[in-house]
């Protein structure tokens, strides 16, 4: 039966990667198990010398991203506008972003006739991602290749931009939301987490911050990645470079603070975001000091005195958001997030974790204002 199971998927991948304008004869493809959101197979096919081309081909979830033609009219319109700024620079439009595979038919997705929604990328070889940071020089490479991400979007016009998840990082409306789901109770979880809604509830004040300060016109709004998990920068294996940021599903209008506040959240962490063992998580000031550097070296001279001022809080805002949504999530029913079948907890392990993070990071704010103080008067 698993035999059956396993051609079965193989399959569908092959007859789904016959539409797209892939060169070569079809070797084979295996499933990229990480992320949360979108499905995704890398396939090879060999070439008449010889080589071997490998792609990237995902399912888009539209569970998550109900418009993902306008996604895609995103994904495009910002990797022109990059490659463009790359060629500028003279570096390597090959890997330093990601170049999508049209379909036969012309177009940067393919619909199947059951409304499912594939998209392709050439894979860049030679390179890799990592969960957790295994050396501190990547976490100062990718703090780099963030900041360089917003700045070759600077100058991109933000109302070409679809917002492809409404208040995405509104996290003043993402409570509301949560309280809306804590409400309701539709699993009857709520009398297993006391704990951890008295944990949000104490920071409520916390939530309107950074939405209260772009709605002010003290903090820009900007064109941002709005998911800088260290996992979404492809790093090279010969140079230990940062060379590709990825996963641009959800670039659209937001803050620096989204972007700065979610990497350290992922590349400052000490354990991994499901880890049980709550004594094995909190924030590496080492590695916050590492993406910091990185971060304010390619972007610092476009951030204003109240962007620099917010950073290290909006670490623990974004950390306090992502628990948030995993609480959400599990009282919901797990609709969302993927988890782990024979973890039906996953999703309320998810948040304890956050919620640790956040109270090492609030009792670490003094040394991370410093950090901050000291690496951007460098950049001044």
């Amino acid at each position: 039966m698993r035999k059956v199971k396993i051609m079965e998927y193989i399959n569908e991948i092959k007859k789904i990667s016959t539409n797209f304008e892939f060169q070569g004869e079809y070797i084979s493809v295996h499933c990229n198990q990480c992320g949360h959101i979108n499905d995704t197979y890398v396939v090879s096919y060999c070439q008449k010398d010889g080589n071997i081309i490998k792609y990237t081909l995902q399912r888009i979830n539209i569970e998550i991203f109900k418009t993902p033609d306008k996604l895609m009219e995103n994904m495009v319109k910002v990797t022109k506008h990059i490659k463009h700024k790359i060629l500028e620079a003279k570096g390597d439009v090959k890997r330093e972003v990601v170049n999508l595979v049209k379909t036969k038919a012309g177009e940067y997705f393919h619909k199947t006739p059951s409304g499912e929604y594939w998209r392709a990328y050439i894979y860049i070889d030679d390179a890799t991602t990592y969960q957790l940071v295994e050396e501190p020089k990547y976490l100062y490479n990718s703090g780099k290749a963030f900041g360089k991400f917003q700045e070759q979007l600077k100058d991109f016009p933000m109302d070409l931009l679809h917002e492809t998840i409404p208040d995405f990082h509104n996290t003043k409306k993402r409570y509301e939301n949560f309280l809306l789901a804590l409400k309701n109770d539709v699993k009857e979880r709520a009398k297993e987490i006391e704990a951890e809604i008295n944990f949000l509830k104490e920071r409520t004040a916390d939530m309107s911050l950074i939405v209260d300060g772009i709605a002010e016109g003290i903090i820009p709004k900007k064109v941002t990645h709005n998911d800088t998990k260290f996992n979404n920068v492809i790093i090279d294996k010969k140079t230990d470079e940062a060379i590709c940021v990825i996963d641009l599903d959800t670039v659209m209008p937001g803050s620096a603070l989204y972007d700065f506040g979610d990497a350290i959240r992922s590349g400052a962490a000490t354990a991994e975001e499901d880890e049980t063992d709550l004594s094995k998580v909190g924030i590496s000031l080492a590695h916050f000091e590492c993406f910091a550097k990185g971060f304010l070296e390619t972007a610092g001279n476009s951030l204003n005195a109240v962007e620099i001022e917010y950073l290290p809080f909006s670490a623990i805002l974004m950390t306090l958001e992502c628990g948030m949504r995993f609480l959400e999530d599990y009282l919901r029913g797990d609709v969302y997030f993927k988890i782990d079948p024979n973890r039906p907890q996953h999703n309320l392990d998810r948040a304890r974790n956050q919620f640790k993070m956040v109270s090492d990071m609030e009792s670490k704010l003094d040394l991370m204002k410093l950090i901050i103080k000291n690496h951007s008067l460098k950049t001044a």
